[in-house]
């Protein structure tokens, strides 16, 4: 039976000592309140963050243009890099929530986020700035990236099993919607001067006119001062929340975080992955639709989808919806065959679009109902296993809310790792084939596989 890190001493109106979320009278005369500040500060800091993760989605397509001279090969390493870096660090911020508490963590690492934004508005300023550079710089951004998991983690100690797939939903969803506000505003930052009196200059085109591309990366700095004073000063610290590392490790023994972590794959993995491949995708199968008007919106779908995806879950079971919502991704991934050219002829634009949004949407609805299984299915296990070992009912459920926390934030890591392998695998079927069918073939397998998976190992048991 594990025992909860000694709290500090000091007293503080951030540090929570009593946190009782499934005490129904606690949650009426207190905790809900708390929980709804701590998460309606958490989403605008978690949005902040997908937009620095997605810095050089708008960036990258647009450094040549200002006078660098990097490979096709390069810029697309630049878009990806972000996405591998978020993978690897989502693992330790997995934990990091019980080891340094939520307020602390949830200003820190919105704060650091300054870094890569305010150096990539110098470095895009000097045409002689270094590749290498531009490297570290998109490695630093997948800080941005990881800050999903220790975000996740933090919010599912806040509230009670019953309403963990809404608030969980809400945060990562509106969180998601970082993808689409960064693909609208950049475009738009980038048009006209905005920085001037702090050093940012223009760029002149090689084609003509101006671009100020120092503003995708700086019209964020100010939002990140005041997310990060707003997390200082307005979230809490729950000292029920307080476990070592070694308390947590032991969820990475758990062959349910393992199954979940391909059903999230499948899910958010293909949304950021959709995400970040899907214009370059448009492009290279229709070239004469200017892809950037509507790129926007198939992200911007899945991130609103999610929060209706924890919120079904939390009315009808996470299971069932996961379930239906596989179902509808792999008959649509079969569709899209049937809306692609064949030789550079024929092919359906409209339908292209019109399934690929229903892929968006369907990414996000499952992001969402799989965060819920997740969470009721990791406390329904800690808490029988440690029941089943004579432990009493309290230490059964704070190892339950500690292990689901870990899992959490671990399986949200093997989520990430879609944002490079989707565009990765779409790129490697254009070039072996001249077509994305062999990458979709692959996707409509795994959907398919997932299909089984859930159905076969939750479905029949009944487990959420």
């Amino acid at each position: 039976m594990s025992q909860l890190a000694t709290p500090s001493s000091k007293k503080t109106s951030a540090l929570i000592q009593d946190w009782r979320p499934e005490d129904s009278a606690f949650w009426q005369q207190r905790g809900h309140r708390i929980a709804t500040r701590n998460l309606w500060i958490s989403i605008p800091c978690l949005l902040l963050a997908f937009c620095v993760w997605m810095l050089f989605s708008a960036v990258a397509v647009n450094l040549n243009k200002v006078g660098f001279n990097f490979t096709t090969d390069q810029l697309f390493l630049l878009t990806a890099l972000p996405s591998v870096s978020g993978a690897i660090l989502r693992v330790p911020y997995s934990f990091v929530i019980p080891l340094f508490g939520g307020r602390r963590w949830t200003a820190i690492s919105t704060c650091f986020l300054l870094v890569p934004c305010l150096w990539l508005g110098f470095a895009v300023q000097d045409s002689s700035t270094p590749y290498s550079v531009f490297v570290i710089i998109s490695l630093l951004c997948g800080f941005a990236g990881a800050n999903f998991a220790s975000s996740m983690a933090n919010i599912s100690f806040f509230f009670p099993k019953a309403r963990q797939g809404g608030a969980l939903g809400l945060n990562g969803g509106l969180g998601n919607l970082g993808v689409s506000v960064m693909q609208l505003v950049a475009p738009l930052a980038i048009s006209f001067s905005l920085f001037g009196l702090f050093g940012g200059t223009a760029q002149n085109q090689a084609e003509g006119g101006q671009l100020w591309l120092e503003n995708a990366a700086w019209i964020w700095v100010p939002f990140l001062l005041v997310a990060t004073l707003a997390a200082w000063f307005g979230m809490n610290d729950l000292a029920a929340a307080k476990a070592s590392l070694r308390q947590q490790l032991p969820v990475l023994k758990r062959g349910h975080l393992w199954m979940l972590s391909l059903l999230y794959l499948a899910t958010f993995g293909s949304f950021i992955g959709f995400s970040a491949g899907f214009a370059m995708l448009s492009k290279t199968q229709f070239p004469d639709i200017v892809i950037l008007h509507y790129a926007f919106f198939g992200p911007f779908l899945g991130a609103l989808a999610r929060p209706v995806g924890g919120a079904l879950s939390d009315r009808f079971g996470g299971v069932r919806v996961t379930l239906i919502n596989f179902v509808v991704m792999a008959v649509f991934a079969a569709l899209l065959f049937l809306t692609l050219p064949t030789a550079g002829e024929g092919g359906s634009f409209i339908a292209f679009y019109g399934i690929f949004m229903v892929l968006f949407l369907t990414a996000g609805l499952g992001s969402g109902s799989t965060f819920q299984m997740i969470a009721v299915i990791f406390r329904k296990i800690t808490v029988d296993r440690v029941k089943a070992a004579g432990g009493s009912d309290e230490s059964a459920q704070r190892e339950a809310v500690t292990d689901s926390a870990a899992a959490l934030g671990f399986i949200s890591a093997i989520g990430a790792a879609g944002g490079f392998f989707i565009p990765q695998a779409f790129g490697t079927s254009l070039a072996l084939t001249g077509s994305p069918a062999g990458a979709m073939k692959v996707f409509l397998v795994f959907y398919i596989l997932c299909v089984v998976i859930t159905w076969a190992v939750y479905g029949r048991k009944k487990k959420a």
